[in-house]
């Protein structure tokens, strides 16, 4: 599976993740697409946002081919458990 085969097939699984493996999902993807983190960090009241920011931030230095690489191997073990 490559990197965008395992995008589209995250929106397949039956049962939504937790919110800590969306996190990470997300972290992964942006770092896989965009490389280290760029801009200031939300504030204020958008939780949802800083929570991203965080953990994308969290994978700075981290090459696109190895986010890449987690993400594919994360959505392989989501697919695993979900029975897939």
């Amino acid at each position: 599976m490559n990197f965008e085969q395992a995008q589209q097939e995250v929106n397949t699984l039956s049962k939504k993740p937790g919110n800590d493996v969306l996190l990470k999902l997300y972290a992964l993807y942006k770092q896989g697409s965009a490389g280290d983190v760029d801009g200031k960090r939300p504030g204020g009241f958008d939780f949802v946002g800083g929570a991203k920011y965080d953990a994308w931030a969290g994978l700075k230095g981290k090459t696109q081919e190895q986010a890449q690489q987690e993400y594919v191997a994360l959505v392989e073990e989501l697919k695993a458990k979900d029975g897939q």
